[in-house]
């Protein structure tokens, strides 16, 4: 069977979904790989290595077998694909509709890196949390670029440099990994989440949990789920003594499906101090904090000075080399496990390919979805 590796076309997207690692551990599956080319040249991979890892590498991709791509595909990609088609990668089916009539038409068997069940089994395959990886990190990185002061604590002769004050909303993959990341920078950080059972993880990582006394939002499978109005309205009030304490502020709440919660309204972040820097995450799903616009920085009138206001946009994207050398093995497990003697063979008892499974035999086979995708004719 061969697997094709598509070159990402989509604005700012400088990912790639196969390595030439990955592309040894499909060859070795007894699959054939092709790649477009220039796929893995802004994630550090010229054609040269994977020529050398075992992949053909051709100008354009024909028809294969197997289609890995990160960015969701276009309406007119996926009907170009012929019928009985695989496909593995982003598809973000709550917002990209036409794409996936367009992939059930089409005929195509189509797995939606979104919908990975969040098991131990599948750990190895959840490109959400590995990119949410990445993206936290890159988010203090960002902050700290902007803040005008040091993050770690500095005790000179010339006097002491108090250290930066981080506060983190959202304790998931990406919230834990920016917590992480800021402790390192020698900040003090502080967070919260919806879900109290996040208060040991914060702590593992040096940080102090905030406790705002209201009940718990557990959704499925350990992320978190929407809330009804009357509490996010009360969550705010309760957290604006915290923001506004706060030197830089990072958001990274989000509910799969939905669009990002908002946690920080403009008079929060017009309650901060001058020179402090807000990050939102989410900016790109709706934002976590209001006004925020992804990709672009603005400036807030604070207490005493200019707050910046970042939204956040391809945050994995901007690290282009390690989010790709995850995800291309993400791609490349959920293959694997769906690969009998050199064919891809879904076995569909097995719940993590039927629960990444987004397009079946002409049916949209995510519930959801399909619900979704019914409302809308």
């Amino acid at each position: 069977m061969l697997v094709g590796v598509k070159r990402e076309t989509r604005s700012g997207e400088r990912r790639v979904a196969a390595t030439p690692t990955s592309v040894r551990q499909l060859t070795k599956l007894g699959l054939d790989v092709v790649v477009q080319s220039g796929a893995g040249v802004q994630a550090g991979h010229d054609d040269a290595a994977y020529r050398t890892a075992g992949a053909d590498v051709v100008p354009q991709l024909g028809q294969v077998d197997l289609l890995c791509h990160v960015a969701p595909l276009t309406a007119e990609e996926a009907g170009m694909l012929q019928p009985g088609t695989f496909t593995v990668g982003f598809a973000a089916p709550a917002t990209e509709l036409n794409t996936v009539a367009a992939l059930a038409q089409a005929g195509v068997t189509s797995f939606a890196l979104e919908l990975i069940p969040r098991i131990s089994r599948a750990q190895s395959m959840d490109a959400l949390s590995s990119q949410s990886l990445v993206a936290g990190y890159r988010a203090v990185l960002e902050a700290a670029i902007r803040f005008p002061r040091f993050f770690p604590l500095y005790m000179t002769a010339a006097g002491t440099v108090p250290p930066a004050r981080v506060l983190v909303l959202g304790a998931g993959v990406a919230g834990l990994q920016a917590i992480g990341t800021a402790k390192r920078l020698g900040a003090r950080v502080s967070a919260y989440d919806v879900r109290p059972s996040s208060a040991d993880e914060v702590a593992s990582l040096g940080g102090t949990f905030i406790n705002l006394d209201l009940d718990a939002i557990e959704g499925a499978g350990g992320y978190a789920r929407e809330m009804g109005e009357d509490r996010a309205r009360r969550q705010r009030e309760l957290l604006v003594p915290h923001v506004a304490a706060s030197d830089v502020l990072i958001t990274t709440a989000a509910v799969p499906g939905r669009p990002a919660p908002l946690l920080v309204t403009t008079d929060m972040v017009q309650g901060m101090q001058g020179g402090a820097v807000v990050v939102d995450l989410a900016a790109e799903t709706g934002g976590n904090v209001q006004g925020s616009v992804a990709g672009q920085d603005i400036l807030v009138s604070g207490a005493g000075g200019t707050v910046t206001l970042v939204g956040m946009k391809d945050a994995a994207s901007a690290m282009a080399a390690d989010a790709s050398r995850l995800f291309a093995a993400n791609v490349a497990n959920l293959v694997e496990l769906m690969t009998v003697d050199g064919r891809v063979e879904p076995d569909f008892d097995d719940d993590v390919v039927a629960g990444a499974c987004l397009t079946h035999e002409g049916r949209v086979a995510h519930q959801p979805t399909a619900a979704a995708l019914k409302g809308t004719r």
